[in-house]
């Protein structure tokens, strides 16, 4: 007899199911009051009940635990320094998504050389999401595969829908069931009407197939997530500057949904430079500044070191703290802009600091 389902498929390799999975890997009280109390503090600077800014700051990609910590470590330490202006969170991101192919991430390839291990990938990044929520230090990620949330979204405080994935619908309904705020990109053209699409879909109820957390397919039933928001991160052209962002705010009040908006220094808005986001950063930081309550948070793609370097040369031969896919400013440009901005911020007045 002729087979006509699963022509192309190699195999399937079953996974453990998330609940099992989470008692493998049990959140500790430390982790638990960090992701709790970082998801109420993004929430109120987005509503305004919060007049600082939220700065999502990280690697672009995690290819490196050991580096990674040691990033956290160090944005722990700022963290302390500038609480008073910022809230920093850190991006660890470990889903990429690839225009054509590449490497796809710490979860989907973990080994970096195409063997596609996803549990131990799994295992790597809640593991890695464990130290870095145990230090106190919030976390942000963008979610790519609509299963993946079952096993890590409960150590996250913040989560993007790229630029790729933000007309998916099925990144809508799946951002509807998150439990932490979502921000959706502007499209790679630079619309926004995209992300303002998906902000209202994912703010509503929504039914969709899924996992539950015994790992059983079956019918998502979600309430809506009312904490998203728009990333504009540029397009054909950088979108940062007071124009783009004034007629973003419009558009988003057209729509009755909230003018809170966070903007990305980095990608289309810095040329995929790592020296074009000290640009952004303080062109946004001015704007805040002079007034403009729109500006809820930056983002910076930020390494220990900066550039980026390719993984073709060899996982032996990649040099430690540098990214793997796009360019970063290193951790100390990214520290001077934190700094800077805050005295910045202090002297003009605009939060009333100790």
């Amino acid at each position: 007899m002729h087979q006509t389902y699963d022509i192309n498929v190699e195999g399937f390799e079953p996974l453990i199911s998330p609940d099992r999975f989470k008692q493998e890997h049990k959140m500790t009280e430390e982790s638990m009051e960090t992701v709790m109390r970082g998801r109420q503090e993004i929430k109120d600077i987005l509503s305004g009940k919060d007049q600082r800014l939220m700065v999502i700051t990280g690697p672009c990609s995690v290819h490196d635990e050991k580096a990674a910590l040691e990033y956290a470590e160090k944005l722990a330490e700022l963290k302390e320094k500038v609480k008073d202006t910022f809230l920093p969170v850190m991006r660890v991101y470990f889903e990429k998504p690839r225009t054509t192919v590449g490497w796809k991430g710490l979860i989907n390839d973990p080994h970096m050389d195409g063997r596609r291990d996803l549990t131990e990938g799994l295992n790597r990044a809640r593991k890695l999401l464990l130290s870095i929520t145990a230090m106190g230090v919030p976390t942000a990620t963008e979610f790519l595969d609509p299963i993946i949330p079952q096993y890590i979204a409960g150590l996250v405080c913040w989560a993007a829908i790229g630029a790729r994935t933000t007309e998916s619908q099925t990144h809508r309904e799946m951002a509807s069931g998150l439990s932490m705020p979502v921000g959706f990109k502007n499209c790679t053209d630079g619309a926004l009407n995209t992300a303002i699409n998906s902000m209202i879909a994912s703010r509503s109820p929504q039914s969709f197939l899924g996992v539950d957390p015994k790992g059983r397919t079956g019918v998502v039933s979600t309430k809506g997530n009312p904490d998203t928001h728009i990333v504009l991160r540029g397009g054909r052209r950088p979108n940062y500057d007071s124009v783009s962002i004034r007629e973003a705010t419009e558009a988003l009040k057209e729509k009755d949904l909230p003018g809170a908006i966070v903007v990305d220094c980095s990608h289309a808005n810095s040329g995929k430079k790592f020296s074009g986001q000290k640009i952004v950063w303080d062109d946004v930081i001015n704007q805040y500044i002079n007034g403009n309550t729109a500006i809820k948070g930056l983002m910076l793609e930020s390494n220990l070191g900066e550039g980026s370097q390719k993984i073709s040369s060899g996982t032996d031969n990649l040099v430690y703290g540098v990214s793997v896919t796009d360019e970063c400013i290193s951790m100390e440009t990214t520290e001077e802009l934190l700094v800077s901005g805050r005295e910045k911020v202090r002297e003009s007045g605009k939060i009333k600091t100790a």
